[in-house]
């Protein structure tokens, strides 16, 4: 059968892409200024023009490093459920977006996806921003704005619809917010006074209220105080407290809570035997901390090797992750991590079938591989919330 004219104009423009797309090896020279990304790219969400996956680190149109505040990687999924995005906060506060657009998550007013980074008209002076399953958040002058899906409520509007927006709106009744997180279909912002409020779906008890019900408007998550950071899995969520205890809540079927239990929690409980903890990540069913004294220790989902403990065993309480220093940022899909380390290298651990893991392959490596060499100038990565794709910036 013939192919389609619209079929044969993709396969030009893909060929094209391919060709011009500019593509960097685990051997570059770590001179190159642009943000970088590999692995899925059927929806652009790579953001270099194109629809075909990277096997290695590909630049991103138009967005240098130095430009970027925060890049957070939305979506996932496979094959016609697909719908990977990300959107970045610049240091002048606006926000660009690129990749999937079926529920309007790019904010352009628009339900076209896009293969380049766009910026969002009219938002501007945003702190904060991040991208969830089909839906993202952003702070601006404290206030919250959120757009895509609202299918569950997640965006916060107090509006009785569940139709899509296409462009940010205000979410109900916060203020003085330091930082947000979007999940799958549910959303977490932190306020200055040390709160945390969420809304959206409430399933898996991951709105941390006490329920499973799901809110339209934000909540204050109960008896729970001074939290410093948090970090938004698919379904479930990481508060980092001023005393430096980890809490947990919603799904815990993997291990994600860290709380010795498979066991789904709706209120927040103790991540068990951590002490000292600097920094923490969620991944999409898993999580990370980065102790005082730069080890690191992973729990959670382990079934594709992504907590680099050489087991595929999922972990229900934290292990040191000895053979991993010097992490300064961590993030990872339904089945990878990549990590940013203090050497200016990327690596990555888990599955590699999509080449997601950025070393030119898609074999699944026995421990870490790397995707960027030291000196590469790369501080901070992310991932799509539950896809294949990842950034580097």
């Amino acid at each position: 059968m013939s192919p389609s004219p619209r079929t044969a104009l993709l396969a030009v423009l893909a060929a094209a892409a391919t060709l011009t797309a500019p593509c960097l090896t685990a051997h570059a020279a770590g001179t190159d200024p642009w943000v970088r990304a590999w692995g899925e790219n059927a929806q652009g969400q790579l953001g270099n023009g194109s629809v075909i996956p990277q096997q290695t680190p590909a630049a991103v149109t138009g967005v240098t490093r130095d430009d970027v505040r925060e890049l957070s990687g939305g979506g996932g999924g496979a094959a016609a459920a697909a719908n990977g995005f990300a959107v970045a906060l610049l240091k002048d506060g606006t926000v660009k977006s690129w990749g999937n657009n079926a529920t309007g998550q790019l904010g352009n007013g628009t339900l076209v996806a896009q293969s380049f980074p766009a910026t969002v008209a009219g938002l501007s002076g945003v702190s904060e921003v991040s991208a969830g399953l089909n839906h993202a958040l952003a702070v601006k002058g404290g206030r919250v704005l959120a757009w895509g899906s609202n299918a569950s409520k997640q965006l916060g509007t107090g509006q009785d619809t569940t139709n899509p927006y296409k462009v940010p709106i205000a979410v109900q009744s916060l203020d003085k917010v330091k930082d947000v997180g979007a999940g799958c279909d549910f959303s977490v912002a932190l306020r200055q006074d040390g709160t945390v409020w969420t809304w959206g779906k409430g399933d898996n008890g991951r709105l941390g209220t006490g329920n499973n019900t799901t809110r339209e408007t934000p909540q204050k998550v109960p008896d729970l105080v001074d939290v410093e950071s948090v970090a938004v899995g698919c379904d479930h969520v990481l508060a980092l407290t001023a005393d430096g205890v980890v809490k947990a809540w919603g799904k815990g079927a993997e291990g994600q809570l860290g709380n010795d239990s498979t066991t789904d929690s709706n209120k927040p409980v103790d991540v068990a035997y951590l002490d000292a903890v600097a920094r923490i990540f969620a991944t999409s069913a898993s999580g990370f901390a980065v102790l005082d004294d730069g080890s690191l220790a992973g729990w959670g989902k382990n079934t594709d090797r992504q907590l680099g403990d050489g087991t595929n065993a999922n972990r229900t309480t934290p292990v040191v992750l000895d053979s991993l220093q010097g992490v300064q940022s961590i993030a990872g899909g339904a089945d990878f991590t990549v990590a940013a380390l203090d050497d200016g290298s990327v690596i990555g651990w888990g599955a590699n079938a999509a080449a997601q893991l950025g070393d030119g392959t898609t074999t699944n490596p026995p421990g870490t591989t790397v995707a960027l060499p030291p000196g590469s100038g790369i501080t901070h990565v992310a991932t799509t919330m539950t896809g294949k794709s990842a950034f580097a910036y």
